[in-house]
């Protein structure tokens, strides 16, 4: 406020008459409060006027003492400079401007011009005039936190007051500053952190109130404003000095009612007078005495009948800490009556009943929220802070109390009053913050497999989605998270309604995926093949969603729709896009998902197949990886080749079989650069069995193979004989290293080469050379070339010569062994005698020395060593064989014949009435042929 310029006729005069080394300065002091004057609020204070008002008071000093008009023109100039601060500070204000440090340094001279004329004559009271000059510049310097230089203006008003006896003073003014200054010394204090110095200075105003109420009140304020600024610090130490504080200011309160003597002062006391007790419930509650805070309010209930929103609070509070959740609740629904409570108080209020009575105190703070809503406007910011509270910070616990708490939130989110306050434009920041914090929320049920609640809250999330342009997107994926938690809880019908809605809103490769999923649960399979081509028709579609989709069946043990998925990944690889596996690991899925179910080996073998077209196409290197992992690959799909083939085999699938055999042949041959194991052995089994499997198809089906596939299976053979003559196949002929196994590749080999050669012209000859060949090889045993030799001596395309040498080489290698088994001797014997018998006739010498061959083997054997029935076979045989030649006459052929059987039934044991009849036979023969000579016919032994 503007200061009255002091005018006095002896002013006046000192002013006309002033003259000396001083002059020059006050004219040079006066000519710069005359630019202050005129200085316009709308610009910046320059920085050199408060540099030359320094400069000239320094000058001024310098000069000192004065005389008593030099005095009084000084206390003008200093009036003058004060009102022209005032004026520029109430226009600075009224623009909303703060004042400046130039400011404060303006005032800062004022005072100071003031204190270097105090001692002047003809103004009451200079003293305090100059003292209130200081507090008043020291405050402004106390607002722009220069709390040095407030404190030297505060210690200079002091030092000016305190040489004047308190008790001639008698103005109130003069009493109010006094106090005010001990006060703004203390905050000043305060704010450097010399707590005890601030303490000390409050202490000592108590003998500055001078029995005015005023001045209680004031002093009061002080103290109380103290002990909630170190409350409000939270710190435990601190609670008890903010006690004491907030004690003193209602000591001074009791006694300021004690002394007040207006209405007005009584009221202003009783207002502070029951603040100070709500600060000190407060502080009780920090300590935990909740007793002590129950006193309180009881006190400030029941005296002056105080209704302050806190208080409530403070009860409902110290009645939770008692863990009395009746009154506490009582307290909160009163809360609901009193329509003076503001918003942020019953909010508070809400959240810390909950907070303490936990998931018990849901339906309370909902009821008491809802009931809010009907009384008072409720901002969107408080409903916000309700829900956030009673959801908790780990709402998406799995326990009971979370599932509780979710409960009520999804009914007060879903309130039709609760959705209102999240309207507008204006709430939108709230909205989006209730549709995370709920959206959060379902999310954390939704990891907890907590499906049904994670569906509500997704579902009332949705309540807080504008239905505009800007939140299509967001609608959509609302729309699909609430199918994902049909989907996790078998609600397939609900689930395809909200994708359906999603599509219709956001048509992704998401939505089309996810209804991809209600097919598989619902095991359509003929629906989820198809939507995989729809899958693959969207705009934002991956390949990575084909292998997602190919696990998914996988899971589901939909197997075809996993194939399917697979099948049409494999068509994206030749397009040179990435993709999410390499292409030989899509083949490998592929082949192993078949494999789980029975008939699917043609499947199998499509696949296989054209892992090994890509082979062909882009390299094995591409196809498989480099390196150890390409070999691996590589094998992997050789064995299974190879393994499959042995499952056909012995499912008596030969036709399948052939081919994966084949397949493997392929598979074994492909080399990498740095490949050291040598799988040309592999190789030549592969062949080997595909020519078997193909020629025991061919059995089977009672078909004929064509010429061309003839060839091609002696293609074949010729590359396994070529593989078994090579350095690579050393290992079947090394007598050390050879095998049963190993032999019967070579077997089957020899075997199915011959057959195939069979059915060839002019091919006999390379059929001999074969079987000569693995006759003379180490691998030969003599079972395999009595199946070579069974298999030459009958059907159409026998070979008797080849049939002769294969026998008569078993029957050699048979005789050669230790302890042969004449249960193959006999049989070769006997097939010898056919094959003779048939391709040379029976007076053949060949077929009269495979009797006398076997003849001879049986010399020496124990009875029964050689088989009975075969040996009579041969000894009738024989003897019949003679039957022939006695008819045509020919005499010397039938007795060979004849002494043939009759040495072999000599052999045989129970062939003892036939011998005797062959001998009375040939005794009776050889009479009548005596006696008749040779023009009779001879009788004839028939068995």
């Amino acid at each position: 406020m503007r200061i009255a310029e002091i005018s006095s006729p002896e002013l006046r005069r000192s002013h006309d008459q002033e003259s000396g080394p001083h002059s020059h300065t006050l004219s040079q002091i006066e000519s710069s409060i005359k630019q202050l004057e005129l200085h316009s609020p709308s610009t910046i204070l320059p920085e050199a006027l408060s540099s030359d008002l320094r400069y000239a008071l320094t000058q001024l000093t310098q000069l000192a003492p004065f005389p008593n008009s030099v005095c009084l023109s000084i206390w003008k100039l200093s009036y003058r400079l004060w009102n022209a601060c005032v004026d520029l500070s109430n226009a600075f204000a009224a623009s909303g401007i703060k004042s400046s440090e130039e400011h404060a340094k303006l005032r800062q001279v004022s005072a100071d011009l003031l204190f270097l004329a105090s001692d002047v004559v003809g103004i009451p009271s200079p003293a305090f005039k100059c003292a209130s000059f200081f507090y008043k510049t020291g405050r402004v310097w106390h607002d722009l936190n220069k709390f040095d230089l407030a404190s030297s203006c505060f210690e200079k008003a002091t030092d000016l007051v305190s040489k004047v006896e308190i008790s001639s003073i008698s103005d109130n003014d003069e009493h109010k500053l006094v106090l005010n200054l001990n006060l703004a010394r203390s905050r000043t204090a305060w704010e450097v952190s010399d707590r005890n110095l601030s303490i000390m200075l409050l202490s000592r105003s108590k003998n500055a109130l001078f029995g005015i109420s005023e001045n209680y009140k004031a002093l009061a304020s002080q103290y109380l404003m103290f002990g909630k600024v170190i409350l409000s610090k939270n710190e435990v130490s601190g609670v008890n000095e903010a006690l004491k504080l907030m004690n003193e200011a209602l000591e001074l309160c009791e006694k300021g009612l004690r002394i007040a003597k207006t209405t007005e002062e009584t009221l202003a006391l009783k207002d502070l007078r029951a603040k100070a007790l709500r600060f000190i419930a407060a502080a009780h509650l920090q300590r935990d005495e909740f007793d002590n805070v129950l006193k309180c309010v009881r006190v400030l209930r029941d005296g002056g009948g105080d209704q302050h929103p806190s208080l409530s609070v403070l009860a409902m509070k110290a009645w939770l800490g008692l863990a009395r959740y009746g009154e506490a609740e009582k307290e909160l629904k009163g809360m609901v009556i009193n329509k003076g409570i503001p918003e942020g108080v019953w909010v508070s209020a809400v959240e810390s009943f909950f907070q303490a009575a936990g998931t018990a105190g849901a339906d309370t703070a909902k009821s008491v929220f809802l009931g809010l809503l009907g009384r008072c406007h409720v901002s969107a910011g408080s409903a916000f802070r309700v829900v956030n509270r009673v959801v908790g910070d780990s709402g998406g616990g799995s326990g009971e109390g979370s599932r509780v708490r979710a409960k009520v939130v999804v009914e007060l989110v879903s309130d039709e009053r609760v959705v209102a306050l999240f309207a507008g434009e204006e709430a939108s920041k709230e909205r989006t913050a209730m549709h995370a914090l709920l959206w959060n929320r379902a999310a954390e049920h939704f990891r907890s497999k907590d499906f049904q609640i994670s569906a509500e809250l997704f579902e009332k999330s949705m309540l807080y989605v504008p239905y505009d342009l800007e939140n299509r997107m967001l609608r959509a994926k609302g729309f699909r998270v609430l199918c994902l938690c049909h989907l996790g809880l078998s609600q397939l019908d609900q689930a395809e309604e909200y994708i359906t809605e999603a599509e219709k809103l956001q048509p992704d490769i998401a939505s089309a995926f996810l209804k991809f999923k209600i097919y598989l649960q619902r095991k359509d399979h003929c629906n989820a093949i198809a939507q995989v081509q729809v899958m693959s028709s969207c705009l934002d579609f991956s390949p990575d969603f084909l292998s997602l989709s190919a696990h998914e069946a996988v899971a589901c043990q939909s197997l075809p729709v996993a194939v399917a998925s697979l099948s049409h990944l494999l068509n994206f690889y030749s397009l040179g896009k990435p993709m999410p596996a390499m292409e030989v690991a899509v083949f490998r899925t592929l082949v192993t998902i078949l494999t789980k179910e029975t008939g699917h080996a043609s499947d199998i073998l499509q696949y296989i197949k054209r892992a090994l077209d890509r082979v062909s196409e882009i390299g094995a290197d591409c196809f498989f990886g480099k390196g150890e992992v390409g070999k691996r690959e590589k094998n992997w799909f050789a064995v299974n080749a190879w393994n499959f083939g042995v499952q056909m085999g012995k499912e008596k699938s030969y036709g399948l079989s052939a081919q994966f055999f084949r397949l493997a042949s392929e598979f074994y041959s492909i080399k990498f650069d740095a490949d050291i194991e040598d799988y040309n052995l592999m190789v030549c089994k592969s062949l080997i069995l595909c020519v078997s499997a193909i020629i025991a198809d061919e059995k089977q089906t009672n078909s004929t193979l064509l010429e061309t596939e003839v060839k091609a299976a002696i293609e074949l053979s010729d590359r396994a004989g070529k593989i078994l003559l090579s350095s690579s196949a050393i290992s079947l002929q090394d007598e050390h290293k050879e095998t049963s196994i190993e032999s019967d590749f070579i077997f089957m080999h020899a075997w199915s080469a011959y057959d195939l050669y069979s059915r060839l012209s002019d091919m006999g000859q390379k059929q001999m050379l074969l079987i000569r060949s693995f006759a003379s090889s180490k691998s030969c045993n003599p079972l395999h070339l009595l199946q070579i030799g069974l298999d030459a001596s009958q059907g159409p395309r026998s070979n008797p010569e080849v049939a002769g040498f294969a026998l008569n080489s078993c029957l050699s290698a048979l005789l050669a062994s230790p302890s042969p088994d004449y249960q193959y001797v006999a049989l070769i014997l006997r097939k010898l005698i056919s094959v003779s018998t048939i391709f040379k006739g029976d007076t053949d010498d060949a077929v009269i020395s495979i009797y006398k061959q076997a003849d001879r083997i049986m010399v020496g054997l124990k009875e029964g060593e050689y088989p009975t029935e075969e040996a009579k076979w041969l000894s009738m045989t024989a003897w019949n064989r003679a039957a022939l030649p006695l008819r045509l006459g020919q005499t010397e052929v039938a007795e060979k014949w004849m002494n043939i059987g009759l040495e072999l039934a000599k052999k045989v044991p129970g062939m003892q009435t036939y011998r005797s009849c062959m001998e009375d036979f040939v005794s009776g023969y050889e009479k009548r042929f005596r006696e008749l000579g040779n023009g009779e016919n001879r009788p004839i032994m028939v068995s």
